[in-house]
C-alpha cells in the first residue's frame, strides 16, 4: 500500500496537510501567547497618550471642523475609525483644519463660521 500511496502522492498529500495544521496551531500558540503581555502595556501606551493629548477625551473636545476632518478621513480616505485617534493624528488634524482657517481668511477676509476650540 505504501508503494502504492508513493506512486500516487497521497501519502505526501496527507503528510504536507499535517504539517500544514501543526504550522498553523503554532501560529495560533504564539499569537496567544503574545496577546497575554499586550494589555499592560497596552495600558501603558494609552495612558501616555492621553497625558499626551490624545485619546477618547480628547476627542470629545475636538471643534466642528476637526470632527468633519476626521469625517473625511474615515469615510472618504479609508483611514479606520477616528474616534480614538493618537496626540500625533490629532495635531496633524489640527494643522490641517488651521490651514483651512488661513486660507479660508485669506479668500474671503472673514473668520472660519466655526470658532477654533483651544
Amino acid at each position: 500500500m505504501d508503494m502504492f500511496n508513493k506512486l500516487t502522492g497521497s501519502g505526501e498529500q496527507k503528510q504536507g496537510e499535517g504539517q500544514q495544521q501543526q504550522h498553523h496551531q503554532q501560529q495560533q500558540g504564539g499569537q496567544q501567547q503574545g496577546g497575554s503581555g499586550g494589555g499592560f502595556l497596552d495600558g501603558i501606551k494609552d495612558k501616555m497618550n492621553t497625558a499626551a493629548g490624545g485619546g477618547r477625551e480628547s476627542e470629545a473636545k475636538e471643534d466642528g471642523l476637526d470632527k468633519g476632518i476626521d469625517f473625511v478621513q474615515e469615510k472618504f480616505l479609508g483611514q479606520g475609525a477616528q474616534d480614538n485617534e493618537s496626540a500625533v493624528e490629532q495635531a496633524k488634524d489640527e494643522q490641517i483644519s488651521d490651514f483651512i482657517r488661513g486660507q479660508y481668511k485669506s479668500k474671503s477676509g472673514k473668520e472660519f463660521p466655526v470658532a477654533d476650540k483651544e
